[in-house]
């Protein structure tokens, strides 16, 4: 376990979380009104049952595509150094996206379409239902909504080519998308200026893309130098 992946990993979850309140901030306040409404919970119980529930999915994906990871590697260690490079890439693009600078990260999310319209429909019926349970179901459903920021991370997960430490990558990514979330919940506007502030996302950034850069440079630079 690098302590450095998963600092990277609560760097993407917290200042990618603006695109997150795009996907699931709306849905996360409404529900949370409701069922404090409905059934006297708190909103704060109700927003963490939903977010414990897509942080849920987002291990389970780590799990599974770092698993693949593995297998890739056993097949030919080319394979891991090329899915290596286009995490690094998309490390780079991430950088580009919270810096504010470029948005081709978003064109990801059109890979997961297929996948959610099956999904969606199951969404429905827990929408309207006030338990805390109901709640953890929908975010378990709502973890697979098409998203370019958790597939990268899900590209760099997979690069590790350790299960459990590809499904702690994406729990430590989504445990850093909870403050912005819960703050839009909570209405906690000075930590959203603070998320939002561009100077902020302007360090975050560059640091994402630096980091882009040695990941890529590990990948490519010992075979390199062997060679000379």
């Amino acid at each position: 376990m690098e302590p450095l992946s998963f600092i990277t990993a609560l760097f993407l979850g917290l200042f990618g979380s603006s695109h997150c309140l795009l996907m699931c901030g709306g849905i996360s306040a409404a529900l949370s009104t409701q069922v404090a409404r409905e059934t006297g919970a708190s909103v704060t119980l109700s927003t963490l049952a939903f977010n414990l529930g897509r942080i849920t999915s987002y291990g389970l994906a780590g799990l599974l595509v770092a698993t693949l990871g593995l297998w890739l590697q056993g097949i030919n260690d080319v394979l891991l150094q090329v899915m290596r490079t286009l995490a690094a890439v998309l490390l780079i693009l991430m950088g580009l996206y919270i810096a504010r600078w470029a948005t081709w990260l978003t064109r990801l999310e059109q890979l997961g379409q297929s996948l959610w319209r099956h999904i969606q429909p199951l969404t429905t019926g827990l929408i309207h239902q006030g338990s805390l349970a109901k709640r953890y179901q929908l975010g378990l459903l709502w973890g697979w909504l098409p998203c370019g920021l958790v597939y990268s991370t899900l590209s760099w997960a997979a690069t590790s080519g350790q299960p459990l430490q590809g499904a702690a990558i994406m729990i430590v990514f989504g445990l850093g998308t909870l403050p912005a979330l819960f703050a839009s919940s909570l209405a906690a506007g000075s930590l959203m200026q603070l998320l939002n502030h561009q100077w902020s996302r302007t360090i975050a950034g560059v640091l994402l893309i630096c980091f882009g850069i040695w990941t890529a440079m590990s990948v490519w630079w010992p075979s390199h130098h062997l060679s000379t």
